[in-house]
């Protein structure tokens, strides 16, 4: 029931994935009403989508609904609503995980409701203090994770090295790399730089058995300097809406020149398979949304502007982290990286 044009996208993404991923199922959480008038809408073909309306029968089976009357919005405070509003759809769905009927949690809504009750009804896993957000971004080299991308605006030097482990785990497990490069976000790459956070953080990286190679910079992010790069939630958060405005534009941009004179509209036309690669390698649609690390569970948290090919690609990324047992490779290199 969370983002901007609920339940109808999250409908679709969901049938696209089934129809993508044969040994899933999807639950539906939320208000069975809207939930039943979504799946008709796509049924009837309205909207022009026959190709949707026409894979739903066969996936149908596949798709289940959980009613949960209750929706918490996104101007709520998060801790007050999880307590108060018990059969939401997020708190429905984190007790389903808890309870072992579903395997992932994925949610478009109010991102610090779903965190508190990820938090709550998974529990952390053991030896984790601040449960982090993190996502992958383009970089010259490949993809680099970012995390604390807003689960912990306010935070202590311990943190950010436990950021570290979490990110380097998720880094190695996913993107097959071994002994991830970490590094922490400062506002230039002498060891003295920064503020107090930064710098005792420096010590606490350096001293562990983390790849660790320093401070970064912003600038060499896009470089791909680092594989991990560990900032508090504040900073990451800016930092992700910032990078999710980047391609829209650059695209304004080049629409605007290319449009002074025919030439340049000719060679724009050329470039055009160029420029589509481009979009397909920078759309932050393709990452689907931002896994929670260090809860005991898998939590997905997507955009509140999400489309259906953000919902289809998170449960690809919820599948992908329940198959290769993330968690568990967590606790293990948990307990080894923090002896």
């Amino acid at each position: 029931m969370g983002g901007d044009d609920y339940p109808g996208f999250l409908i679709e993404g969901s049938v696209d994935a089934l129809v993508s991923y044969p040994d899933v199922i999807v639950s539906l959480v939320g208000r069975q009403s809207l939930i039943n008038e979504g799946i008709d809408q796509i049924s009837s073909g309205r909207g022009g989508d026959k190709i949707r309306a026409g894979a739903l029968p066969q996936v149908r089976d596949r798709l289940k609904i959980v009613d949960a009357d209750e929706v918490i919005e996104m101007d709520e405070s998060p801790a007050r609503a999880i307590r108060t509003k018990k059969n939401s759809s997020i708190v429905v769905a984190n007790r389903l995980c808890r309870q072992d009927e579903v395997d992932a949690v994925i949610s478009a809504g109010n991102t610090g409701a779903a965190m508190a009750s990820s938090i709550l009804y998974m529990g952390r896993l053991k030896g984790v203090t601040r449960p982090a957000l993190t996502t992958l971004f383009p970089t010259k080299k490949g993809r680099v994770s970012i995390l604390d991308l807003g689960a912990n605006t306010d935070c202590k030097p311990e943190h950010l090295y436990q950021f570290g482990v979490l990110g380097s785990i998720y880094v190695s497990r996913v993107l097959g790399i071994e002994n991830p490069r970490v590094g922490l976000l400062n506002i230039g790459e002498e060891r003295s730089k920064g503020n107090e956070l930064t710098e005792k953080a420096y010590e606490l990286l350096e001293k562990s058995s983390l790849n660790f190679i320093g401070n970064v910079e912003g600038r060499d992010i896009f470089e791909g300097t680092a594989d991990v790069v560990i900032c508090d939630g504040f900073v990451g958060n800016v930092l992700l809406k910032f990078g999710e405005s980047i391609f829209g534009f650059v695209t304004h941009s080049l629409k605007k020149f290319l449009k002074k004179n025919v030439w340049r509209m000719a060679g724009g036309y050329m470039l055009m398979p160029a420029f589509r690669e481009m979009k397909q390698d920078m759309n932050s649609e393709d990452y689907g949304g931002a896994p929670l690390l260090g809860v005991d569970g898998v939590t997905i948290i997507c955009h509140g502007k999400s489309t259906p090919l953000a919902i289809r690609n998170a449960i690809r990324v919820a599948r992908q982290l329940v198959i290769e047992g993330m968690n568990e490779q967590i606790k293990r290199e948990l307990m080894k990286k923090t002896g």
